[in-house]
């Protein structure tokens, strides 16, 4: 491409963990001037974490630069204070009041600049909720994504961090709209996004259901699904597929790819309505035929005849999966062993082409010295700022999972 969507726009990001980092992630994929501030010394601490946090850093902080600052310092809040002067946004995800006891609150920043877009992400909107501590699996519990995910007595977070990702893209969202607005007014604005509405929006269709037909909806493990053959079924290779079909067309298809031909001429399951009411014996015998194949055949079957269908993967087998090889799916960071490692992109496409890589995962203050040049600070005095430990820049900073 040759410019990006968000060129020329300037961010100042305070995050750790996930949702502050994905909603600047997915500014700066899209071309925006991302500088993420870190604690002077080891930076975030989100490039520590072991465990399941091992790949937050290495996921959600490429393109971007690093500051690592002592905001506790005078001279340290002054600096990112000119800093914001000249932004065009701000993103914090930190605790409530953390960011008015240093003087980065929105009013204050708004004050020395009219325009700044200011993005605060929260466990919780306005409302008695406001203040309570949150994470992404608490509001799972809490607002019946976890209920709908495990069987019935068996609430089960979802694989993935998904409101905290989704709060960010929401957040950058509500950023890109406000920009919008202020090329229209000249004036920036407080935005907000937060874990427990989105996780309430990403369950709204249940509680439109329940609206609709005036039954409670079931956990998706026990649901009464809308189409009869929506399922999981075991290979004779002891793998598993899944399969849908949810069109009368499809079902046609289904039964001759299959060799059905039986259940494909029988009237009680030329509908959809009568399949699904038929399901108790429709689907055991569908079990037994696919039993007999392997996951590969039933995978061709099913791709010759245009059906819906899905091997059940791990997470790190898709480092191999040939729609990913496709260029531009994937973007290759540098971790701190020197491993490169290929990350996916954002899922969209512009003309065709997909957002890459411009600035690899920063070490922690890489980006301290250039940054301070920049804002007219002489070289002496940037040298003294390391020295004191105002600013600092650090070498390795990425925990380095393994995979494969």
């Amino acid at each position: 491409m040759n410019r990006l969507p968000l060129e020329g726009v300037k961010v100042i990001e305070f995050s750790h963990m996930v949702m502050g980092p994905a909603a600047g992630l997915v500014m700066a994929d899209l071309g925006a001037d991302v500088i993420k501030i870190e604690p002077v010394g080891d930076g975030d601490k989100t490039r520590r974490l072991p465990g399941s946090g091992a790949g937050y850093f290495p996921m959600f902080n490429r393109n971007k630069k690093s500051l690592a600052v002592d905001l506790k310092s005078a001279e340290g809040l002054g600096m990112v204070r000119k800093l914001i002067a000249g932004a065009d946004v701000v993103t914090e995800n930190f605790r409530g009041g953390v960011m008015e006891k240093l003087g980065l609150g929105f009013e204050e920043l708004h004050q020395d600049n009219p325009g700044l877009v200011y993005l605060s992400m929260k466990g919780f909107l306005k409302g008695p909720y406001e203040d309570r501590a949150a994470m992404d699996e608490v509001v799972q519990m809490m607002g019946g994504l976890a209920y709908m995910t495990g069987p019935p007595g068996q609430p089960l977070r979802a694989g993935t961090s998904v409101n905290d990702i989704m709060g960010g893209v929401f957040g950058a969202l509500a950023v890109v709209a406000a920009l919008y607005e202020r090329g229209q007014t000249g004036k920036g604005q407080l935005v907000r996004s937060s874990l427990f509405e989105n996780n309430v929006f990403l369950v709204g269709q249940h509680m439109a259901q329940y609206g609709v037909t005036g039954n409670a909806a079931r956990p998706m493990p026990v649901r009464l699904s809308a189409w009869a053959v929506y399922e999981v079924f075991d290979t004779a290779d002891d793998e598993k597929i899944f399969i849908g079909v949810v069109s009368d067309t499809q079902w046609t298809a289904f039964c001759k790819a299959f060799d059905l031909a039986d259940l494909g001429a029988s009237e009680e399951y030329r509908s959809n309505a009568g399949r699904v009411a038929g399901r108790d014996n429709l689907i055991p015998a569908i079990r037994a035929k696919i039993a007999t194949m392997t996951r590969d055949e039933a995978a061709v079957r099913c791709e010759d005849a245009v059906l819906p269908f899905a091997p059940i993967n791990r997470p790190e087998q898709l480092f191999d999966d040939p729609q990913l090889a496709v260029p531009g799916a994937m973007t290759p960071v540098t971790l701190a062993n020197g491993q490169r490692l290929p990350l996916p992109a954002l899922p969209m496409e512009f003309d065709g082409e997909r957002l890459g890589l411009r600035l690899d995962l920063p070490r922690a203050g890489e980006h301290s010295g250039s940054i301070a040049e920049s804002l007219g600070y002489p070289p002496e005095q940037i040298d003294q700022m390391f020295e004191d430990g105002i600013i600092s820049s650090d070498g390795a900073a990425v925990l380095s999972p393994s995979h494969g």
